[in-house]
């Protein structure tokens, strides 16, 4: 009976030593179930952008406070081992990033003192990739009055102006090379010495849609080449595959079937869109002839997707002489970016960052440089031949054009806008019936 007791007391001071031991280690934070395993900040001349990334899916609250402005998240059951003072790079909204002490012992608390009041956005973002479980937040400038886009309005000697976006960008790297490199880094380098080529070519103007290591949406990049009066836009990409083997450069242009669909789009709700239809969206948003709408977008679509398409052969007749050409011809897929139907666009994959031998190229200033120049000739080989109405290059280009397979009068007219009675004038036609290889003369102005 006395033995009976003592493993009673015996038993009860292990209870009483085990509970303490895992009181201990609660107090060390070991019961956290989550954790912030690091913090992640771009900055976009818009916005700025913080993930934090955790090790399970984020529970969380948050609140903003005034004089001073801060952000305050509570990540519920958490702990971190982040050092938040090395963080911050000059960011122009976020002053500093701390941790504060909430009331409940089990929640990490951090604060964002900011600069002023912005949008706020938060989300978490299931694991996808290479990342885990995030939690994503977003510093938005206060909107500004919307300016409207008026229509192009034709201007003597004005720039041929050339929108470039530099693939991927902030918590997006694009493609991992074979030995690590970033594809969102290589299309940074490659945009800005196209941009650098392009400036100092007279009457071209370079665009570029990304500056910075920060994300661009898909759908706000051809909004900014058309706020921008863009006449053509270039995204610049690397490729990659699941193997090392493919390499090479191809471009990309819009599938019919991606185009017809936003052309749909367009025409379903043309009041809201008209501004996408170029020089005939006015006429499209006024009209109350519905088979009138339809024929005027249709144009601008098909004069669209065939100069993109004409674009992109130009680009792979120079790219072929600096690198290997992955597709010799431009294929067409569906692409978020080259959606407006009123500029031409393409995607030019500059190599496979996957390969080895391509990312070292890749990654090479001096082989950047030379796919930069080549793109350059294929944008001057173009326009030279294609001058848009009221530019300079128009003014000093020969006025000729030869005609190609597919091509009608109409086409042509517009590519070059004049119109069709005063290009059958300048030909002495007096039918639209042209042939492959004809050599027309256009003027230099519709009568």
């Amino acid at each position: 009976m006395k033995a009976y007791f003592v493993s009673i007391k015996l038993a009860v001071k292990y209870v009483a030593l085990l509970t303490y031991i895992v009181g201990f280690f609660c107090s060390l934070g070991v019961y956290a179930a989550n954790s912030i395993e690091g913090v992640r900040l771009w900055s976009a001349p818009e916005s700025t952008r913080v993930v934090f990334d955790l090790k399970q899916k984020p529970d969380y609250k948050y609140f903003s406070l005034k004089s001073p402005n801060r952000l305050v998240i509570d990540f519920s059951d958490s702990d971190s081992q982040v050092n938040f003072k090395k963080l911050l790079k000059n960011d122009q909204r976020i002053k500093k990033i701390r941790t504060s002490t909430p009331k409940n012992k089990h929640t990490k608390r951090i604060v964002l003192e900011l600069e002023n009041t912005f949008k706020l956005v938060v989300f978490p973002l299931a694991p996808t990739g290479q990342y885990g479980h995030r939690l994503v937040v977003e510093l938005h400038d206060p909107k500004k009055p919307k300016r409207v886009i008026k229509p192009k309005q034709p201007e003597e000697n004005r720039d041929v102006v050339i929108a470039i976006v530099a693939g991927h960008g902030g918590d997006d790297p694009g493609s991992i090379g074979y030995k690590g490199s970033y594809e969102k880094h290589v299309t940074l380098a490659i945009a800005k010495k196209l941009a650098a080529l392009l400036n100092k070519k007279p009457g071209m103007k370079a665009v570029l849609i990304r500056t910075g290591d920060y994300f661009v949406r898909h759908d706000k990049k051809p909004r900014m080449a058309r706020q921008n009066r863009a006449d053509l836009l270039i995204s610049i990409h690397a490729d990659a595959f699941t193997s090392a083997q493919p390499n090479g450069a191809s471009v990309l242009v819009q599938s019919a079937r991606r185009a017809n669909s936003e052309f749909t789009k367009v025409i379903a709700n043309r009041e809201k869109e008209s501004q996408l239809l170029g020089g005939a969206g006015e006429t499209i948003k006024h009209t109350q002839d519905d088979n009138l709408a339809v024929i005027l977008a249709d144009m601008t679509k098909e004069f669209t997707t065939k100069s993109s398409y004409e674009f992109a052969t130009f680009v792979l007749k120079e790219m072929k002489k600096v690198t290997k050409l992955h597709k010799r011809k431009p294929v067409g897929l569906s692409l978020a970016v080259l959606t407006a139907p009123d500029i031409p666009s393409v995607l030019i994959e500059t190599g496979f960052i996957s390969n080895p031998k391509d990312e070292k190229n890749l990654n090479d200033p001096t082989h950047q440089q030379k796919l930069a120049k080549s793109i350059t000739r294929a944008i001057e080989n173009y326009f030279n031949r294609y001058p848009p109405k009221g530019t300079l290059i128009a003014a000093n280009s020969a006025r000729s054009h030869k005609v190609s397979r597919g091509e009608s009068l109409s086409l042509i007219a517009q590519r070059y806008q004049v119109s069709l009675s005063s290009l059958k004038r300048a030909n002495g036609l007096s039918s639209n019936v042209i042939r492959v290889g004809q050599v027309l003369t256009i003027p230099k102005s519709a009568h």
